[in-house]
């Protein structure tokens, strides 16, 4: 897997600040609400023969729910108006990852999911963390405008929970393809690192 090209860079302070960084703020305006979305929807498929599975995804929606509260606050320091946010063309390279989890929301067993989901949530978080600190020491960001990386740098014990019990319940059930598992999850963790590949190389135009 592709080493991550940008987070090194905002942890010694050389990231550029008016476009890598505002970009990041918009892109993940994009990703955060599509996610819930999607988390709402396995939610609600795995209501019925997986509750296990959609107590997680419940919690997971209401998780990027506050995510996106708290970066509303990251892109206003970046001066990210809602005229700039509307005239932002999308990515493709960061929308990937999104596109992905939406494609599981409509296709992956939910316990195959939180298993796909959770592999990738202890990279997610050390980004975030390292992300918070540079943000502190280096471009003199508040304690208000990192909340959005504080958040997910934190692990939860709620979430993990609620995770081991779901994978449990696929498995003792019979719903879940380990391999089949581990392709999902390989293919989240490349989209992770496309969507910080892709804000670290040169931002289009047009």
């Amino acid at each position: 897997m592709t080493v991550n090209p940008l987070v090194p860079l905002i942890a010694r302070g050389e990231a550029d600040r008016t476009t890598t960084l505002a970009a990041l703020a918009l892109e993940q305006s994009l990703v955060i609400p599509a996610d819930r979305r999607a988390f709402l929807h396995l939610a609600q498929r795995a209501a019925s023969d997986a509750p296990e599975s959609a107590a997680f995804f419940t919690l997971l929606a209401g998780g990027e729910a506050l995510a996106e509260e708290r970066l509303v606050a990251f892109a206003a320091a970046w001066g990210v108006t809602e005229a700039v946010a509307a005239a932002h063309q999308p990515l493709p390279g960061c929308q990937a990852y999104p596109a992905y989890v939406a494609w599981l929301a409509l296709n992956a067993a939910p316990a195959e999911a939180v298993l796909a989901l959770t592999a990738n949530f202890a990279t997610w978080g050390g980004y975030c963390a390292t992300i918070a600190e540079a943000l502190r020491r280096h471009y003199g960001f508040t304690d208000e405008a990192c909340a959005f990386f504080d958040f997910f740098a934190e692990p939860s014990a709620d979430l993990e929970r609620t995770a081991a019990a779901a994978v449990r319940a696929g498995r003792d059930a019979g719903q879940v393809d380990e391999e089949r598992a581990h392709r999902y999850g390989h293919l989240l963790q490349s989209y992770e690192e496309l969507f910080w590949s892709t804000l670290h190389g040169p931002m289009p135009t047009a």
